[in-house]
């Protein structure tokens, strides 16, 4: 059994679903984990309030309160790739995050994790991450050393002061229109939950996502591409590649989604954050970082620059 070792946390609702206890509302809120299961978690102490105090099966809710819970799992997977730390002062960390390990803790990764592993080569607990990148998708993520400036830094990337740049090795099917090098394209839709939920979709309405897209190389059935997000939409670069009729190579999501299986290390998704830059909201200087890498089209590697 694999147990978090920071606590995950919830703000329980204003309004009061209809039920009596804390551990009620758990129970609704994930049904995936078993009512069981969190039961036993209240009995061995693993519930509790923002002030410390535990949290009972028999605690009543309290609206706005904020529980603190500690995640789970029976075998959690092991990333067998390392992160690289690229630079750190005083508030800022940027590190190179390696395919298939989240950023942040989610589904059957509790402790394996970009923020996790960070956390304990620093010793700084308080690290945080201040943005997100797929776990499939390789590159550049920044993170917060300093509580009293993360907010400055979160606000970077709601404004969207922050240029992103990415690559994308894409994968050209007999029909479809070929890509001419130098060619390039703006890409605006809106994209919505699908089904299941955690794929994106694209659907009619008011576009509220929005992509620049420009190819570098061709080479056969391949093609290298330079991507510029503008919004951050979740799945935006692969959907968007998709819907261009290009989708991103190893993608296991789009066009179609895979059965579920153990991931293929021998072919992560060929999406890369190459860089970001900025104008740092403590210091006033013009922030460009690059993670180092840039994507082979003949090898479809990994390759440092």
């Amino acid at each position: 059994m694999a147990i978090a070792r920071s606590p995950s946390k919830l703000t329980l609702p204003q309004t009061n679903p209809g039920v009596t206890t804390v551990v009620d509302y758990l129970i609704g809120k994930f049904p995936q984990i078993g009512a069981q299961v969190w039961r036993q978690r209240a009995i061995e102490g693993k519930l509790h309030w923002h002030d410390g105090t535990l949290i009972t099966p028999a605690s009543a809710y309290r609206p706005k309160q904020r529980v603190y819970y500690y995640r789970e799992v029976e075998q959690e997977p092991v990333v067998p790739f390392s992160e690289t730390v690229l630079f750190a002062d005083a508030d800022i960390l940027l590190a190179y995050k390696p395919a298939f390990l989240p950023v942040t803790p989610g589904g059957r990764y509790v402790n394996e994790c970009l923020q996790n592993r960070l956390r304990l080569k620093t010793g700084v607990e308080n690290l945080q991450a201040i943005h997100r990148i797929d776990r499939a998708t390789s590159g550049l993520v920044l993170f917060s050393l300093n509580p009293e400036t993360c907010h400055l830094y979160h606000q970077l990337f709601a404004s969207r002061q922050v240029h992103k740049t990415y690559q994308a090795i894409v994968k050209i099917d007999g029909d479809c229109d070929k890509p001419i090098e130098g060619q390039t394209w703006e890409v605006t839709n809106r994209l919505v939950p699908g089904d299941p939920r955690f794929l994106m979709q694209v659907c009619d309405g008011e576009a509220n996502s929005h992509s620049r897209v420009r190819c570098i190389e061709r080479l056969g059935e391949r093609a290298l591409f330079e991507l510029t997000p503008i919004t951050g939409k979740t799945h935006q670069l692969r959907v968007h590649m998709q819907a261009l009729g290009w989708p991103i190579l190893h993608d296991r999501y789009y066009p179609q989604l895979q059965p579920k299986s153990a991931d293929n290390y021998a072919q992560p998704l060929q999406l890369l954050a190459q860089q970001l830059s900025f104008i740092d909201p403590v210091t006033s200087a013009s922030r460009v970082f690059h993670c180092g890498y840039r994507l082979n089209l003949a090898s479809e590697q990994f390759e440092m620059v």
